[in-house]
This record gives structure tokens, sequence and C-alpha cells, in this order.
């Protein structure tokens, strides 16, 4: 089995060559001065929608008959990923201008799916920093197989369990719960910025939570909150490990690592159903973002189709199924020098 590539070759030895000495500045020249010029009409436009599909969300939720709120919770859920993507675009200072605009629009973004803005930001842009770097790069990569062997035996369960079990939509419900509410591991003026987020996520919560159940009871809070909060977790996980994750894309250790190399070549563009892209922004155009954070969401298809003019073929594209997340999650489990990747299987039948 292989990903549904849409298009794909090898490169020969001279474009190879060329590439090996690419540098991120290289790419950056190939890309107009438009694509990283922000546009408040369609900054403010892209809230505004994104707003109205929650509300439509919402309101459905609130009018559907039992047997339709599947679909609505996929609606709401999908829509709610939008105010993150909104909240990202904040988080890379490329919504507005002002600093002070992108950290209010960040904050009340990411208030109905409680993530603290700034811990985000921070760890996200750790992440652009050393993309695909072997034990470094913190938003996924894989484990190597000696650290996986001294890993007690119930958190190497659990991680098969998300990988090897298909459950590879819970792995950002972990990340989000494990290192975003911690401000003590930030430093200086990032530390408060942090705590300052957490609290604010925290009186949020204080105050949502006991309203919700007082109104509308426990299954108000499932209906309304969870349920969508699971949807928005399960695009979080599928974008984090798709856009990063192939069996032939290579972590590389930072003494090896090349930026330009992982920004242009380790990252994937992966085509969802419109409906999706549309309420997430197009978030999927990921290689374009990886080249420069500074790229608004708006202007990503821009940006690609430029890339592609000029590299084509090597970029990496695929369409999303059931078959790619099939792929990955039976394959992409631990590291190995050789082959970027070796699954479970493959790593005990050499013990």
């Amino acid at each position: 089995m292989t990903i549904s590539v849409i298009r794909e070759t090898t490169p020969n030895s001279a474009t190879k060559a060329t590439n090996d000495s690419l540098r991120l500045k290289d790419i950056l020249q190939v890309l107009p001065r438009e694509v990283f010029t922000k546009n408040r009409r369609k900054a403010w436009t892209l809230l505004i929608v994104n707003v109205l599909m929650v509300g439509l969300g919402y309101w459905g939720l609130a009018s559907a008959p039992w047997f339709l709120l599947p679909l609505v919770w996929i609606f709401t859920g999908t829509a709610l990923t939008g105010f993150f993507v909104i909240g990202h675009d904040c988080g890379h200072r490329s919504f507005a201008n002002r600093r002070w605009v992108n950290d209010l629009i960040g904050h009340l973004a990411f208030l109905p799916l409680l993530f603290p803005f700034h811990s985000w930001r921070i760890l996200h842009n750790y992440h652009h920093a050393h993309t695909n770097k072997l034990d470094v790069d913190n938003a996924w990569h894989p484990w190597k197989p000696e650290s996986y062997a001294k890993t007690p035996r119930t958190i190497r369960w659990f991680y098969r369990l998300i990988m090897e079990g298909r459950f590879w939509w819970i792995g950002s419900i972990t990340h989000w719960a494990a290192i975003h509410f911690n401000w003590t591991k930030f430093e200086g003026k990032q530390r408060s910025q942090v705590r300052l987020s957490v609290l604010v996520v925290l009186g949020f919560a204080a105050i949502a939570f006991p309203t919700l159940i007082a109104t509308t009871g426990i299954w108000g809070v499932v209906k309304f909150w969870v349920m969508p909060w699971l949807v928005y977790h399960f695009w979080m996980s599928t974008f984090t490990i798709v856009h990063h994750t192939a069996p032939d894309i290579p972590f590389t250790p930072a003494e090896q690592w090349n930026a330009a190399q992982a920004q242009l070549f380790g990252t994937v563009h992966c085509d969802y159903p419109r409906w999706v892209e549309f309420l997430c922004h197009d978030i999927n155009v990921h290689i374009p973002h990886h080249i420069s954070t500074a790229i608004p969401s708006y202007n990503l298809r821009l940006a690609h189709r430029i890339l592609k003019e000029k590299w084509g073929n090597e970029l990496r594209e695929c369409r999303f199924s059931w078959s790619l997340m099939t792929q990955i999650t039976s394959q992409c489990h631990l590291y190995s020098p050789t082959d970027c990747y070796e699954s479970f299987t493959q790593y005990h039948a050499k013990q």
C-alpha cells in the first residue's frame, strides 16, 4: 500500500545536488511580496465567517433531532478548528499588524478549545524552528528504538494504542494536557505570558462549565462542548501527523539537519474534502506555511502554486483517505536511520 500521491517523482542526481545546497532564503526569494502581505479585509472576513459557521453549528445542535447530532457534531467541531487556525495565524503574527490585536484575537479564538494561547504560540514556533529534527521537534517525531525499549510498559502500550491501534486522533489531546498548562517550564517573560494564558482559560472554564451545567445539564456539556471538542482534536491530530509523516520522510539528527530540506521537502500538502478546507482556512496547504510563518492563511494557495512552478513533482502531495491513515499508522512507528521508520512488527521481530 502506498500514499495516494497526486504528483511524485524521484529527483535525479543533478537535482539532488542542487537541493542539497538549497538554503531557506533561496526559497523565500522565489515568493513574491504579495504572499506575505496582510489584508485586513480578508483577515476579518475569515473571522466573521468563522463565527457565523460556529454559530450555525450550535444552532443546529440546539434544534436538530437526536439522529442528526453526529453530523452536526462533525460540522461544529470542524468549524471550531477554524477558530484554531485563526488563532494559529495570530500566534505567528500573520493575522494583524499590531501585536496586541494578534494576542487578543488569539486568546478569544482559543477559548472555546480551552487552549492557552501563549504556551501554544511559543511551543509551536519552536516546532517551526526545528521541523523534523530528531529528538528536538516537539510537535511529532518518532521514538528511537532504544528510547522506546527503556520506556515504562504502560507508556509503550499507550503509544501503540495511538499509532498501531488507529487511535491517532487522541494524540493532540495528550499533547494539550501534558505540556500546555505548566508555566513553570518556561522562563522569564514567556513564563508570565503562559501563566496569563492558562489563567484566562481556567477562568473561562470556571464560568462556562457551571453555566452550561446549570442551563442544560450534564448532557448539555457532552452535546455542546465535549463532542465538538473531540472532533476538533481529531482534525488537530490528523493535520499534525499527516503534514509531517510518511514512510520516506526522514527525521534527521541535529548535526545533519538542513532547514530548507526539512521545510520544503519534509512537509506534506494534503487535499481534504473542500468543505473541510473551507472551514479550516486552508491549513492543509502546509508547505508554504513552513517556508515562512509570515504568510497569512488566505495567501497559502498562491504561495503553493508558485512553489510548485519551481519544484513541481519534488513537493509532497497526497489526498486524505483512510488508506492513507492506515499506511501511516501501520508503518510509521519508530525511528530508523536507514529506512526513516520501522514498524512495531519489525522492531519486535529483531528482539
